[in-house]
């Protein structure tokens, strides 16, 4: 397949052997919990993609990052999984980098370590809540002196393994005494932050999705970011950059599984030539308008249009994925299925994208009203 060779190229580009170790290990082995697929993932430069060189990352532009989780995705669909949420936290924070006054001294220094030092973020934000944002806050923050208690959990929570920075949404008092939302970075080794199991799904395993919890666990004020009189729109940056990059993302890593099956079914000429063709195309239709609102940001699309177009990709892949994913599998034949390979399991694991909030029905009327020309307010 022409679009899954070039994710292949961009990956290797960026993260060179990293497919051909992960294609090493059995695929049963590779998708489990305690695989060694995320270590080889860090192993091979993957904690930079998406980190400006500025701070020693790679600098991948939105394009080639939808390309390297789509040859994941392809080889396996936990770790794409899994990476997607250190590459969207690093996606927000490092755009509020750009200017250094948006962030404290203490903040950028941990920026500074990210890649020398090959620290993992865990996202512990909403994801999992199908009818909820996924920057809503999950966690509630007590002020104490120096900083804040953060009290929580976050279930399921990628990467709850091999973390070394976990980034919460919180809510924080603000000055009229009202909640709003701050963003806290929180080390791994933090005393009161627990690991514990969740995930009982056959699938995804190796994503490593267990449950982290936040028991009075002290974040300092410098560690917190969060509004100022000076800079209002702070968090509303990092929120739409978050929310995008997130969309973008968690759909190329499932596109990438589908995309293994799809050329399953085309270099074994499986069905007549039709049949291949009509699902090569159907395929390639998908790839086409996820990385379209891919360029858009490249391009410098923002706001409310880049935002909307994201979700437009998103749900027409979602749907899409399923319906490939599904021919495929006929295609192959049951023979293949009886046999166990891991077709089957490939083709399930594409279905999780739809529990991946927003979920379709809680975004159904504000993207009517946005297409109808009126503001795109998710809740």
């Amino acid at each position: 397949m022409r679009s899954l060779d070039r994710a292949r190229a961009v990956c290797e580009q960026y993260h060179p052997g990293l497919l051909k170790a992960l294609e090493e290990i059995p695929f049963d082995q590779r998708e489990q919990p305690g695989s060694t697929a995320i270590d080889l993932f860090r192993a091979h430069g993957g904690v930079g993609l998406l980190i400006p060189t500025a701070f020693g990352g790679a600098g991948a532009s939105p394009l080639e990052a939808v390309r390297v989780q789509e040859a994941l995705g392809a080889v396996s669909p936990s770790l794409a999984a899994a990476t997607t949420m250190h590459h969207f936290t690093a996606a927000m924070l490092y755009a509020l980098a750009e200017r250094e006054d948006r962030l404290t001294t203490a903040q950028l220094d941990l920026l500074h370590r990210i890649v020398p030092e090959q620290k993992l973020m865990a996202s512990g934000w909403a994801e999992g809540r199908t009818q909820q944002n996924v920057l809503a806050p999950t966690v509630t923050a007590e002020a104490v002196e120096g900083g804040y208690r953060l009290r929580g959990s976050k279930k399921p929570c990628s990467l709850s393994s091999s973390m070394d920075l976990l980034t919460a949404s919180i809510s924080v008092p603000g000055a009229d005494g009202a909640p709003e939302l701050g963003v806290a970075l929180v080390p791994a080794d933090s005393a009161g932050l627990s690991v514990h199991p969740f995930w009982g799904a056959g699938l995804l395993g190796g994503a490593e999705s267990d449950e982290v919890r936040l028991e009075d666990v002290f974040v300092p004020e410098e560690l917190v970011v969060r509004t100022s009189a000076d800079d209002p729109s702070r968090l509303d940056d990092l929120q739409m950059a978050g929310f995008i990059w997130f969309v973008l993302l968690i759909s190329a890593g499932y596109m990438g599984a589908t995309a293994a099956l799809v050329e399953e079914v085309v270099t074994r000429e499986r069905g007549n030539p039709a049949e291949r063709a009509a699902l090569a195309i159907g395929h390639e239709a998908a790839v086409a308008l996820l990385e379209g609102a891919a360029r858009a940001l490249e391009a410098g699309v923002e706001g409310e249009e880049a935002v909307a177009g994201a979700l437009v990709a998103r749900y027409t892949v979602q749907e899409a994925l399923v319906t490939h994913a599904n021919r495929a599998l006929e295609l192959l034949g049951g023979i293949d299925f009886i046999k166990g390979s891991p077709n089957a399991t490939i083709a399930a694991s594409v279905r999780p994208l739809a529990f991946h909030p927003p979920a379709r029905p809680a975004a159904a009327e504000p993207l009517l009203r946005y297409f109808a020309g009126g503001p795109l307010e998710l809740a």
